[in-house]
This record gives C-alpha cells, structure tokens and sequence, in this order.
C-alpha cells in the first residue's frame, strides 16, 4: 500500500507539471486564434494557424511512440516541453516585430507541435509505469482535469489580458508554464528507472517499430474496435467543436458563446474531479455505453432550438460525459496493451483515433453552409439539423459498441488483472 501512495504521489507531481502547461498552451491558443482575428478579420488565418497547430503532432505521433518505447519516457517528455518553447520563441519574435505575417507564426506554432508529440505518448506510458491497473481510472479524471482547465482557466485569463492587447504577455507566460513542466519531470524522472516497467528490444527501423505498433493494436479484436470507434467518436466531437460557435452566433452574441464555453467547461471539469475521486473497478464496458449515449442525446439537444438556456444547459451535461468516455476508452485500451510496446501503440492510437477531427473540420462547414441550411430556409437552423444529426449516430455508435462481444471480453479481462495486482 505504501509503495502504491508513494506512487501515485510521484504521478501528482508529474501531473501538477503538465496541469500547469495545459493552462499556458491554453492561453495560446484561444490568445493567438483571437488576436489573429482582431487583427486581420479574416477566418481562414485562423483555421490555417489551427489545423497548423493540429496536423504536424498527429502525423508524428507514431514515431514519437517508436520512441516512447527505446528511450527514456521522462526524458522525452523533457525534451518535447523544452523544445516546444522554439517554437513559441518564433511566436514571440515575430509578433514583437510588430509586422503580423502569418507564415511565420504558422512555422512556430508547427514547429511547437511537432515536439509536443513527444509529449503526449512518452507521458501515457509514464501513468503506466507509474500506476497500478487499479488506479488508472483515477488517474485518468486527473488528467482530464487538465483537459478542462484549457477551456476553463485559460480563456478566463486571455480575455482579461487581451482586453490591452497583450498577446505578447500571454506567449510568455506559456513559455514559464513549459519550462515549469521541464523541472517538475526531471524530478520525477530521478526516482524511477527509465523506463518503469520491462520494455521490447526496440532496435528495429521505424516501419518495423511503427509495425509492433500496430500489432500490438491488432492483436485483440476488441482494441482494434475500440480504436476505430474512437475515430468515429471524435468526428461527432469535431463537427460540435466547430458549429457551435456559428449555431450561437445565428442569433446571439459572443459574450453568450462565452458563457456557454465556460458553463460546458465546469461539466467537464465536475465530472473529472469525480473520476479522480472515486475508484471504477469493473463494468467500464457498461459507463462506457451509457456514457456515449448520454453524449449523443445531449449533443443533440443543442440544435432542437435557438434558446440559449437549453444549449448551455445541453453544453455543461454533454461536456460531462467526455471525461468518462475518454477514462473508459484510456482503461480498456492501457490494461489490454502489453506496457513494452505501450508507446509505439499509443502513437498509433493517437493518429487514427484523431481522424474523426480532420474529417469533421474539413467537412462540417461545407454540410451546414451549402446542404441543410439552404434545405432549412432560416438562419442557423441547418447547423441546428447537422447537430442533431450527429448526435443520434453517436447513439447509434454508442449501441454498436455495445453489442461487441470482443470488447466486453476486454472488460473482463481487465477487472482480472486488477484482481491478481491487488
């Protein structure tokens, strides 16, 4: 029992450090997306600064798996959050120039993604080498609490700052927030070996390495299930993620999208303080279903009325059910995957579970403009019907996982490991 307080402690100061850069890179993005547009008045600089943000990251992550697995986790994550700061550097440099050109904010925000890789499949594997099976649930609404806080914390902080242009401020104070992480992870790193846990040889190519990955993926029916649904559900997340703005602003103002913003956040938040709480010891299959049914319905309440009221109401219980989406998916999936290649397949997972966004970014504005709001014949409605749409197939999704005996093989098989740890 000491050695798993000791532990989990370890993984609490890991997590404050990351919980901290979460808050900074949160005040980027919303700071630099808003600022943009102040500035320019033109939307495609800011979705071309976002899906720069976004691309690079997902297409390396298998490789930043591949090395999650042959060095050290730790270090990684170090390097990852010590060279991310080049890339805002860039950032910096060139806003102080006073000269706003785009392409070379776009080349510091890639270039901050492309390290930031490092991070994400080197500090996944980290929670497993740190953990026991039965914690990872707990530590899963941990993190997540991070995740909450970018929508949360970050957006609080930007809007005060902003309102006397310091956008400048704002990249500084990510950069401190990065090199906060750098010392909270080398002090973690210290107290544990480099890798935790007994991993693979991993002196293979990286198609070879990116292979193992694969099969470490493939190797379970139910994973490789879980896997591609996931993509599906992060599609359904993306088409929200992008018309919500424009579904509020069809009859209302950006001080009422704040507010939604901020009101979902606190239901994101809520539940992931929970999860952190509490320890789930089986039927993870099970809130997994109701959890994703949940979502759909409330996703769908979004776009039955103009009413603000119902949206933000909608907004705060559909953001509380990601959090035990995301803990389920993380459980299943972590105590399913053999620790050795953990990294090469959570790189892997990271890539085409993130797919669904590309898809939904690139074709959620074309389905609301040019299909349903021509069909719908007033302002706003046809993003409304698009909404509901996606709602109802993610319902659909959440009972087609159900009825997957693989994955309910995976549960079981999990509270069985858990059992024999304890």
């Amino acid at each position: 029992m000491d050695k798993k307080q000791n532990t989990f402690k370890q993984f609490l100061f890991l997590w404050s450090g990351q919980f901290i850069s979460a808050i900074g890179s949160g005040m980027t993005s919303f700071g630099l997306a808003a600022y943009i547009f102040m500035q320019t008045g033109r939307v495609s600089d800011v979705a071309m600064l976002t899906l720069i943000a976004f691309l690079p990251g997902l297409i390396v992550s298998p490789i930043a798996g591949i090395f999650a697995d042959k060095y050290d986790r730790r270090l990684l994550m170090i390097v990852g959050d010590g060279l991310s700061v080049s890339g805002l550097l860039l950032v910096f440099i060139t806003l102080y120039s006073g000269e706003l050109v785009i392409w070379k904010l776009a080349l510091g925000v890639g270039i901050s993604s492309v390290f930031s890789a490092l991070i994400e499949p080197a500090y996944k594997s980290t929670v497993t080498d740190l953990l026991t099976k039965e914690q990872y649930t707990k530590a899963s609404g941990m993190i997540q609490i991070a995740g909450a806080a970018k929508f949360l914390i970050s957006p609080m902080i930007v809007g005060i700052l902003l309102v006397n242009n310091h956008i400048l401020f704002i990249i500084i104070i990510d950069m401190v927030t990065f090199l906060i992480t750098v010392l909270t992870t080398a002090m973690v790193r210290k107290s544990i070996p480099k890798h935790g846990k007994k991993t693979q040889d991993v002196s293979l190519n990286i198609v070879q390495n990116i292979r193992v990955g694969w099969e470490a993926i493939t190797r379970k029916k139910g994973v490789l299930i879980l896997v591609l649904m996931t993509s599906g559900i992060t599609f359904f997340i993306g088409m929200i993620q992008v018309l919500l703005g424009p579904l509020i602003l069809s009859f209302s103002d950006a001080k009422a999208l704040g507010i939604c913003q901020t009101v979902s956040a606190l239901g994101m938040l809520f539940s992931s303080i929970l999860l952190g709480l509490i320890h789930i010891r089986k039927h993870h299959e099970k809130i997994l279903f109701i959890a994703l049914a949940l979502s759909g319905f409330f996703m769908s309440l979004y776009g039955v009325r103009a009413n603000m009221i119902l949206i933000t109401i909608a907004g705060f219980f559909f953001f509380a059910t990601l959090p035990f989406i995301n803990a389920m998916l993380d459980y299943l999936l972590r105590t399913s995957i053999d620790n050795a290649v953990q990294g090469r397949a959570w790189g892997l997972i990271g890539l085409l579970s993130q797919l669904g966004y590309i898809i939904a970014y690139s074709t959620s504005g074309y389905l609301a403009d040019a299909v349903f709001e021509p069909i719908m014949q007033e302002k706003g409605r046809g993003i409304g019907l698009v909404i509901i749409l996606s709602g109802l197939l993610l319902v659909l999704l959440s009972i087609l996982i159900q009825a997957q005996q693989s994955i309910r093989l995976l549960a079981k098989e999990g509270v069985e490991l858990c059992m024999e740890e304890s």
